[in-house]
């Protein structure tokens, strides 16, 4: 599954980010204001308590903020929560927040003012349990302190980890309160009572007939122009080296209804972007109007026809399930942003049947040039994996090749890592970690002048730019390409939620800097 490729990645999380700057949706050198172009700063990192929990579980932590935009009052509960990973999970902890606002509870980024910790954890990465563990210890302390002032503090352990590891988690760190699976979040206000109720070590793991979605309470008014929309959540490919479907269950699809509901509400409420979210998001097959199974392109059409939506991307896919439809509503939907992520993870045919990924190099490049021919200007995002078990060295310049010949706008590298209970982990050839290393070294290399020469192709272009937030200078903003590169310019606020056309003037490591053309 894609990690956030909203943001950049750290190098030293072995992610390394590429875009595409060509085509339509860039426009030659307009008439531009003469406002100097500045670029933006790393945000600095979060003080206190926040220091000494253990943020590498995965290439993206970020501590949810909560729905309520008023000041809490001194008696309110306060929820700590640190989400890890994908953008489903960044999505799941919004519900939850969500859920446990209709208890009373306001968000905290301080662990230590919490009445509720909860990690809601991702089981892609390497070590991601022991990780976890790490966290736990802190929260343990945070936890005990606060019983010496006479104040409870529930800890919770959520996601795919919870999933996974379920009662060991508790059994190896018994001040958990409460393990709660991806599909069981719903429950969650329900298990807090239990446990105010004196119940202790419970764990919800199991996947829940009923519909989550339907029993989560309407979604809080946005903070952002850009919201992600879980449409489908699951997996049936079985890839030898993935979790997902152990840890989310098959493939499920929500109805259409439900799914224009929730986001004509969002759209009401200042949405302008909407990222369409699921495992493997193309295999959407939710019920439709007339009871029949709607494709993802269906949902795409019937979504854009919202007045107010300006743009919608979606993620993660797999090729297997890139339809016909699919591709031309790439061509037709002017709403459907050019930016797609389609995992390859490997060029040699020999790994990729070793994977389970059920294609060919040839069918994957047969694929992307039938994208191309639909919508030329596209930028195409990928993940990849080296040092899969058995990869040889013409096996990973295979790879290499794959990745010179179709251009990726932006790529996230991995070395394989195994994860306990998948095929690959119990494969012959496991990798040595300095091949791997090496390996990986030599395609980050090959990624970041590709990288570098986009950025430096985008100065003097202009691109439409949906402007979502402040920037970290007074009078800028900032803001994404359709490409999803994100932008700084000088502008005035009441750009938020705005479509502009901004010259590129400069770059910057992983943003571009420009001025607000006139």
């Amino acid at each position: 599954m894609s990690l956030l490729p909203y943001r950049q990645r750290d190098a030293g999380q072995n992610g390394v980010a590429m875009l595409q700057c060509s085509g339509v949706g860039v426009q030659p050198r307009a008439n531009c204001d003469t406002a100097t172009a500045r670029g933006t700063a790393r945000q600095p990192g979060t003080q206190s308590l926040l220091d000494d929990l253990d943020s590498s579980l995965l290439d993206d932590t970020t501590l949810q903020q909560g729905p309520a935009e008023r000041e809490p009052s001194p008696e309110a509960k306060r929820v700590f929560i640190k989400t890890f990973g994908c953008q489903m999970n960044a999505y799941d902890s919004e519900r939850m927040s969500e859920a446990l606002a209709a208890q009373g509870y306001v968000e905290t980024q301080e662990p230590g003012d919490a009445d509720l910790a909860i990690l809601n954890t991702c089981h892609i990465r390497e070590k991601a349990a022991e990780k976890v563990y790490s966290d736990l210890g802190r929260l343990r302390d945070v936890k005990r302190e606060r019983a010496k002032a006479g104040k409870e503090t529930l800890i919770t352990v959520a996601g795919c980890v919870a999933q996974a590891e379920g009662a060991e988690i508790v059994r190896r760190a018994p001040a958990v309160d409460l393990v709660l699976g991806p599909q069981s979040y719903h429950r969650l206000p329900e298990l807090i009572g239990r446990l105010k109720g004196g119940e202790t070590g419970l764990v919800e793991t199991a996947f829940p007939d009923e519909d989550k979605f339907q029993a989560l309470p309407e979604r809080a008014p946005p903070r952002a122009v850009s919201a992600f929309l879980t449409v489908q959540e699951g997996c049936d490919k079985f890839c030898t080296f993935c979790v997902v479907p152990y840890t989310r269950g098959m493939e499920y699809s929500r109805p259409v209804s439900a799914l224009v509901a929730e986001a004509e509400r969002l759209v009401a409420r200042g949405v302008a972007e909407l990222t369409l979210l699921g495992q493997n998001v193309n295999g959407y097959h939710g019920e439709g109007q007339d009871g029949d199974a709607t494709t993802l392109a269906g949902l795409i059409r019937r979504l854009a026809s919202i007045e107010g939506l300006k743009r919608i991307r979606y993620t993660t896919s797999h090729p297997r399930d890139m339809s016909d439809d699919l591709i031309q509503a790439h061509a037709h939907e002017d709403k459907l942003m050019p930016y797609l992520h389609l995992p390859f993870q490997a060029g040699s045919d020999r790994v990729l049947a070793a994977m389970n990924r059920k294609h060919t190099a040839a069918e994957y490049l047969d694929l992307i040039g039938r994208i191309r021919a639909a919508r030329p200007d596209i930028a195409l995002s990928t993940d990849i994996i080296v040092g899969f078990p058995g990869e040889t060295d013409a096996d990973f310049e295979a790879t290499l090749g794959l990745v010179e010949e179709v251009r990726f706008a932006h790529a996230f590298s991995f070395k394989y890592s195994a994860r306990p209970g998948t095929p690959a982990a119990t494969m012959d050839g496991q990798v040595a970690e300095e091949v791997k290393r090496e390996r990986l070294e030599r395609l980050q290399t090959a990624i970041e002048a590709g990288f570098a020469r986009f950025n430096g192709a985008c100065v003097g272009k202009v691109m439409p730019v949906l402007f979502e937030k402040a920037g970290r200078h007074a009078g800028q903003l900032v803001g994404r390409s359709p490409y999803l590169q994100l932008v700084h310019a000088d502008a005035d606020p009441s750009r938020l939620g705005q479509i502009v056309d901004v010259e590129i003037r400069a770059t910057r490591a992983n943003s571009l800097a420009g001025v607000i053309c006139a």
